[in-house]
Order: structure tokens, then sequence, then C-alpha cells
């Protein structure tokens, strides 16, 4: 029986579509550049936090879209983050009737790109600002770290929270808060890195000081983090996994379906590959807790992928692995029901490599 979930009143669904309206200034508007809205704020200095990926500003004048009406979303108070909700679809569950880890990262994404267009970034999508624009400058995920506590079930409602800084002189970063809206509970957390690339070249490029800028009126004063705990799991390296590996799912091939707006494919689809080559036996037993993913080379449309998996056995961590004739794999850390995994994905050919990878999984809850 599916799990219930009680959502907003009317008050509260209101609330909620009624974006709320931070006092503004109007920026100054340069030859050929559209006037922008923005939050009317201290700005932060250049060694300060800075901003991140998809944010879109309103120009000065434009009416909002029935879009931006009716969508669940705001930016709170002070301006420096975006909180939306979401109703978890039927067709976006698998088969224990909760969310899958695909559209956990999708609204993380979602929630991203409408931060984007709710302070005036571009809207084609990329959240460029005027600078990067004219200079075909994109930004691109290079890292991506989600730790999930409970996922949601069909028919219950989250509340994610999502804000940008700078991550040096190379890229930005943005994080995320997701809460069951009905209890307040956090059930989810996760952080992103990204780098600029030009569009034409596909080189990585630094963050210039015109374009961080652009970024730091949106930008929380003082660094906040999602996982402000020391040596926490986001700051793990990830090791290259070398074959031969435990487990393999060759020969993989993305669909029309998985390109993103940049002609490549999605960073979420990533994810999926990864979980190819997952042993049956642990996806039947256990539920994946945390993934993180070291993004290295772009995949396109006409790619092959090899998706290689192996279990990951720490030398402070008593693991007792065990692989029979039939392939089944038994383990035990420390006397509790967790694993994880190592994850490699690489051209098929070439072996040149796309993503490297971990995963940690904890046993179902009887």
């Amino acid at each position: 029986m599916l799990k219930s979930c009680s959502t907003p009143g009317a008050a509260g669904v209101a609330a909620l579509l009624a974006p709320s309206q931070p006092q503004c200034r109007r920026g100054t508007a340069s030859p050929g550049r559209p006037e922008l809205r923005q939050p009317m704020m201290v700005r932060c200095s250049r060694k300060g936090p800075l901003a991140v990926s998809p944010v879109v500003p309103v120009l000065v004048g434009e009416e909002k879209g029935l879009a931006e009406k009716l969508r669940l979303g705001r930016l709170v108070e002070d301006g420096l983050s975006y909180k939306e909700s979401f109703i978890v679809r039927s067709y976006e569950v698998g088969i224990n009737k909760t969310a899958t880890v695909e559209t956990i990262a999708n609204l993380l994404q979602e929630v991203g790109c409408n931060h984007a267009q709710s302070v005036g970034f571009s809207t084609d999508g990329f959240a460029t600002t005027n600078t990067m624009r004219e200079l075909h400058l994109i930004w691109v995920t290079s890292r991506m770290h989600i730790e999930i506590y409970k996922y949601p079930a069909w028919g219950d409602v989250v509340e994610i929270e999502t804000w940008c800084q700078g991550e040096g002189k190379i890229g930005t970063r943005r994080d995320w808060i997701l809460k069951d809206l009905a209890t307040g509970v956090v059930i989810g957390r996760a952080t992103s890195k990204w780098v600029m690339m030009n569009q034409d070249t596909r080189r990585l490029q630094r963050v210039s000081d015109e374009v961080r800028e652009e970024y730091l009126v949106f930008c929380p004063r003082n660094p906040r983090l999602a996982f402000p705990e020391e040596d926490n799991a986001s700051l793990k390296k990830i090791p290259k996994l070398e074959d031969p590996a435990q487990y393999s799912r060759l020969g993989l091939i993305p669909r029309r379906a998985d390109l993103d707006m940049n002609q490549h494919v999605n960073n979420v689809t990533y994810i999926g590959w990864v979980l190819e080559s997952m042993p049956q036996e642990i996806i039947d037993t256990h539920e994946l807790q945390t993934i993180t993913l070291d993004y290295r080379r772009e995949c396109q449309h006409n790619d092959v992928v090899d998706s290689l998996t192996s279990l990951e056995l720490a030398e402070e961590e008593k693991i007792l692995h065990h692989e029979g004739g039939n392939g089944s794999v038994s383990v035990k850390q420390d006397g509790e029901d967790q694993c994880q995994f190592l994850h490699f994905l690489r051209l098929s050919g070439s072996g040149f490599e796309i993503n490297r990878g971990r995963t940690e999984w904890r046993k179902f809850a009887r």
C-alpha cells in the first residue's frame, strides 16, 4: 500500500504560487544589453563566494510567463537562494514505489534551472551571463554528489532549496537541500561543481573577473555548504577503477533523448549507465544511499560506452566479499548492512575515461 502524504492546504498552495518579491534595484543597462532586475544587497568581494550554474534574471518590464506563475517556486526573502516544491509522479518511481535516483537528479537540475530564470540569467537554459554569451561560454558539470536519507514515495511533496557560490578561479558550486514538505524533515542533500567551457572549441576556460562580478550579487555573502561537516563524503577522492572489473555492462549507446541542450549526453544519463553494471544481488536487497560522480569527458550521440563496477574494499573496514560460482556477491561491513562500489565509464574501443564514480548502498529496511 502506497504511503500517504498530506499536501499543503489552499493557503499554503497560494503562498507557493506567489513568489516572494524581494526589494530590487535596477541595474545599469549597457549598450546592446538589456537592463536586469537584481536583488538589492551588498556585493561580495572577489575573494568571497561566487555564483553558480542554472540561474536566470528577469528583464525589467518583462511580464511573467504562465509557467512562472504556476510554478511552485520562489526566491527566499534575502534573494540568495531559491525553493521549489514538487509532487512525485507515478512515472518517476521505480519498482519500490519510491522516486528513483535519476528522478532526484532531474529535480535537482530542474530547480537549478528555475533558480536561474528567477534571477534573470539567460532563458536558453544554460544559465549564462551576458559576457558568457558574447564569448560563447557555457557551464558544464565536473562533479556531482548526492546523499539520500529517505526516498520520497509516489504522491509525496518534496521541497528543494538551492543556492550558488564561488569555487575558486575555475568554476562555481551549486548546493541543494531536500525536505519532505509534509513533515519538514531533511531527506537528502547534494552539491555539485561546474566549470566554464568554450562552446565552440570545447576547451575549459577560467572564470574571468567580469563574469564573476555578474554572479556575485546572487551569491551568499558568507560561504554556505550543504555538507559543512569536516571530511564529509562529498570531498573524498575517487580512485580510478582498473580492469578487470568484477562486473561490467558493455556497449551502451546514447539515445537521442539522452542529449541535452548543449548537444552532449545529459549528466543524469551517466547515473543510469553507472547503475547498469551493478550486481543484481545488491539491487534486489539494497537501496542507493550516496552517489558521487567525477565527469572527465563529454559523451556524444554516436559514442559507445562501457560501464565497469567493482566492490570497494577499505583496509580499515572489515568487509568480507565472497563471489560464488553463480556470480553472487555477499557483503558485510563491520556488522552493518552497507557496502560501497567503484565505477568507471569509458569509451568502447579507445578506452578513454568518461566518468568515474563511487556509490554507497544500505540494506532495505524491513
